[in-house]
């Protein structure tokens, strides 16, 4: 999957009481929705991976995003 990131961009995923924060600078915001875009529009990957050493602040856990299918109920 090619990704376009935007100059500048700071993401980081931190675990806090029970929940998974993800923080972003409004660059970061604006790469992970054109990522999000990216798998949504099917460009043949169903998933990617993010973690402190591709592309997330240190110390940032790892964030999986999976498309999944939805069957017809």
């Amino acid at each position: 999957m090619n990704f376009t990131w935007i100059e500048g961009f700071e993401i980081s995923v931190k675990a806090e009481g029970g929940a998974v924060v993800l923080s972003a600078n409004r660059e970061g915001l604006l790469s992970l929705a054109n990522h999000l875009r990216t798998l949504a529009e099917g460009a043949g990957e169903d998933h990617f991976h993010l973690d402190e050493y591709n592309s997330l602040e240190e110390g940032s856990l790892e964030l999986i995003v999976e498309k999944i299918d939805v069957k017809p109920s």
